[in-house]
Formats: C-alpha cells, structure tokens, sequence
C-alpha cells in the first residue's frame, strides 16, 4: 500500500484567496462598514444621509471588488515575493485602482447624463483634492486590514505548527508492547505459517511507514480506513478469536479528505483499553453515514478492567479534536464517554473532496 498526501500545499502568502467568494464576501463588508464611517464622519448637510451612504457604498464598491479581481489576477505572483514586497504591491496595485476609479468618477459628474438628471452636486468638484483624499483615505484603510491578514495568518501558521508537533509526538507515540508483541507473532508464525508471517511483515512495515511519514497531513477516507484495518489485521494474528471488528462503513464517502492519524488511534485505543484486558476479548464496531454532507463515525468497544500501567486515552482525542477543528473549525465534534457497558467516540465533520478543500 503506498500512503501519498492529498494535494493543496500549504499558501506561503499571508493574504487570502481573493478568487474565493468567502474573501469577496468579506471585503464587501469591510467594504460597507469603511463606507458606513466615512458618512457618519463627513455629516454633510446638503446631502441626506441615505442618499450619501449610498453614494459612498456604490464609489467604494467598484474600488473593492475592482482590488479583488485585480488580487486575484495576480495571486500566484504575490506568493513568490516576501512579506514587505507583497504588501508594497498590494499597496500600489490599490492606489492604482482608487486613482482609476476616482478619476471615473469625477468625469461621470461633468457628463452631459449628470447635467440633465440635475445630480451634479453629487459628484466632487475638485479633482486633485477628490483624488489625494481618496488615495490617503484608501491607503491607510489598506495598510490596517494587510495587517490584519498578516496577524491572522501568522496566528493560523502558529497554531498549524503546535497541531504539526503534536502529530510528530502522536506518530512517536507507538507503544513499545505493540511493537514486540508484532515481532514475537510473526517470529512464531515464520515457523508454522511462512507466507502469513511474509504478509504480517508487510503489514507492519505500511503502518509504521503511514504512522512516520511526515508528510501525511490530509488523506482520503478511503486511506486511513486502510491504514485501520492493516492495523486490526496485525492484532488479530495476536489475539485471535478474542478480537472481532465489525465495520458498518458502506455508506461513508471514500473521496472524503480527513487529517491522517484520525481512524487508526481510535480504533488502537479500542484495542488496547477495551479488547486487550477482558479475557474472553469483546468486538469492536466502527459504524460511519453521511448525512446532509456530513459524515459521522462511531467507534464503540467494550469497557475493560483497569489496569495498572495502562494510562487513558486522552492524548490521542485531544490531538483528533484539535486537528479536526484546525481543518473544519466549528463544524467538526468529536464526543467520547461511557455509556453503560460501552466506551463510545463519535466523530462528526464536513465531507470535503479534494476540489472543495483547494478553496478551504
């Protein structure tokens, strides 16, 4: 089995994708909201207030969205440049766009159309004035939101990289019994059953390779269904009969992207908190469905007896629920307790195919 990373890699560039329509979005709020404060500044007596705001909101509009479409133009060219000559760009590129549109502007005013709709006193008078002001307004609101942009992208970088190190410290997180437990079966099995012992070397070298390849940030659904049942195939030839795994996945969307490590320390816990110290053993069931574009995962095993030297489970819930919510935000939950006889983790979070995740 070869575990390959989804495709996207991470932007370098700390504005956002102006080609997207959440950014648009946003810009037209930030759009609004300046065009909201400049006419509660200005307070002008000879214009209603409405028909100002109005004007306002039209004038700035063709300004953002102009940006927005001029941003996303040239995007790909922004991210190979630093952090000061991108911003010095943007810079330009904005007043480039405020002094077209200004200009437009006050040409539009001393059009004929202007003249015989008696809407003249709606247009500036003066174009040097109208232009510098504009320019000084534009560029000073321009400086403080790339400052935020790049606030909020070296918050978001900052967290992606404590989340990175709690995976390194979740793949470095394989118990030592695991590992000679493997090797003592398959040394047993090279002597009653050689090509089974062949196919557990196999197994066990595509999980370590999945558990320690760095690079495995996203995967298909499909993939870490694959790397939990290499899992379950080596602690079957452990412990037999005791352990059964009841898969319930038909439904779930295999195209699915979901952070790597999320299925396999789930179905480990299992094993190890809830199969491993019961004597008669317990089944395992991993049920999954997918409902109005969101998929939800059960997995329930049997409570056994404490036992010393046995910690809980916490850390590797923490790390799903963290890198769960980094790549859904609020639309990811995940919910793990007792109830009755049963341990039960539910995972619950958007289904993103890899062209959906190209605009997260």
């Amino acid at each position: 089995m070869k575990i390959e990373a989804a495709p996207g890699a991470e932007r370098s560039l700390f504005l956002p994708d102006f080609c997207t329509s959440r950014a648009a979005l946003v810009l037209i709020l930030i759009v609004e909201l300046t065009a909201f404060v400049l006419t509660l500044a200005r307070q002008n007596p000879a214009v209603d207030f409405w028909t100002d705001l109005a004007r306002t909101s039209l004038f700035l509009l063709w300004i953002g969205l102009a940006s927005a479409a001029l941003l996303c133009l040239v995007n790909r060219r922004l991210a190979r440049l630093s952090v000061p000559q991108a911003s010095i760009v943007v810079l330009l590129l904005i007043a480039t766009v405020i002094a077209a549109v200004s200009t437009c502007a006050f040409l539009l005013g001393r059009a004929d159309a202007a003249v015989e709709l008696d809407v003249v006193s709606l247009f500036p008078r003066n174009v040097g004035s109208f232009l510098l002001r504009n320019l000084s307004i534009g560029l000073v609101i321009t400086a403080l939101v790339l400052r935020y942009f790049f606030v909020t992208h070296e918050w978001r970088r900052n967290v992606e990289m404590q989340a990175a190190a709690r995976v390194h410290a979740l793949q470095a997180r394989i118990r030592p019994h695991f590992l000679f437990n493997s090797m003592n079966t398959i040394a047993s099995l090279t002597r009653s059953n050689p090509a089974l012992a062949e196919q557990a070397v196999q197994d066990l070298a595509d999980l370590f390779r999945a558990n320690l390849n760095e690079q495995r940030n996203v995967l298909l659904l499909e993939e870490e269904l694959e790397i939990a049942r290499i899992y379950q195939r080596i602690e079957e030839l452990r412990l037999g009969e005791r352990l059964r795994v009841i898969w319930k996945i038909e439904a779930l969307p295999r195209d699915a992207l979901v952070p790597g490590l999320t299925l396999q320390p789930l179905l480990e816990n299992a094993i190890y908190h809830g199969i491993e110290p019961r004597p008669e053993g317990g089944t395992v069931t991993v049920s999954g469905e997918i409902s109005a574009r969101s998929i939800t995962i059960v997995v329930r095993n049997p409570v056994g007896e404490p036992q010393k030297g046995r910690g809980g489970n916490n850390l590797a819930l923490a790390n799903i629920r963290e890198r769960l919510q980094l790549m859904y935000g609020e639309k990811a939950l995940i919910k793990a307790g007792r109830f009755d006889a049963e341990y039960i983790v539910t995972l619950r979070f958007p289904y993103v195919d890899r062209r959906e995740m190209l605009v997260l």
